[in-house]
């Protein structure tokens, strides 16, 4: 069953973006080469909880962290992992969700360490670009798939990186996985018409690549997380979306200015 959230759901859903827009500003001053990316997890989870919130993964599924952390050729699902410091070079993905008085926001962001590729440049760019192609379809009237066609058109057909197809967006609230589907990737006019009041996220994962990806075992965590099929690096940009009758809304912007079409 698929929601339609009210004005006043929305403002809320948007305080809980906020939070966690919140922390993606905070991460932004601190990640740099030497970092263990236990303190991701800590800042995080120590931000969330002083802005009256709560890391909502903990506990989702048996999951045992706020954050999920992953690096270069990882995909998604990473851990955070005592003792593993980020090096120059690094592409890290941070992603998180939170719940504040009840509703759920959820937003990844990639982070370059310190100095890094030209190649890597050029993949945090076209992932991020694909995200807000992407929003910019969210329109009242148009089909999930016209989403998905505008990322994969721009990821795979202009810049030929691979986009990742088995991990894909979602609808949220009440929970913070929801009907619909929402892939980054589809044929224009296909899929679901997009109504005013749903709330949706937006999460292109982009190779530089192949789009396929394969599990990776972690003994020491005892954790099964996604990478690259072919060992390239691998980034993520994702936003919480509303559907209004005033085009599409970014519930989790870190920057109001950049983003002032796009807000409530």
């Amino acid at each position: 069953m698929i929601t339609l959230k009210s004005p006043r759901e929305i403002e809320m859903m948007a305080k809980s973006g906020a939070v966690l827009a919140g922390v993606h500003k905070e991460l932004q001053k601190i990640i740099k080469p030497g970092l263990d990316t236990w303190e991701i997890e800590e800042l995080a989870n120590k931000y969330i909880t002083e802005h009256g919130a709560r890391p909502s993964e903990k506990g989702f599924d048996g999951y045992k962290f706020g954050t999920c952390i992953s690096i270069n050729d990882e995909v998604a699902h990473g851990i955070p992992r005592k003792g593993l410091l980020l090096k120059e070079g690094d592409v890290l993905k941070v992603d998180m969700t939170v719940n504040k008085d009840g509703f759920e926001s959820d937003s990844c962001w990639t982070y370059a360490v310190g100095k890094i590729s030209e190649e890597n440049k050029k993949l945090m760019q076209v992932c991020h670009d694909a995200l807000y192609r992407g929003i910019d379809q969210a329109v009242i009237g148009n089909r999930l798939g016209d989403i998905g066609f505008a990322c994969q058109d721009y990821i795979e057909s202009q810049n030929h990186m691979g986009d990742v197809r088995e991990l894909i967006g979602h609808g949220i609230q009440p929970t913070m996985h929801e009907k619909p589907n929402v892939p980054a990737y589809g044929e224009k006019g296909q899929g679901m018409r997009l109504r005013e009041g749903m709330t949706i996220t937006i999460e292109p994962m982009v190779n530089l690549g192949t789009w396929e990806i394969t599990d990776r075992y972690d003994k020491k965590d005892d954790w099964t997380y996604y990478v690259s099929a072919d060992g390239t690096n691998s980034a993520q940009y994702e936003h919480t979306i509303a559907i209004t009758k005033d085009g599409p809304k970014i519930l989790t912007s870190q920057d109001h200015v950049a983003d002032a079409k796009y807000m409530l």
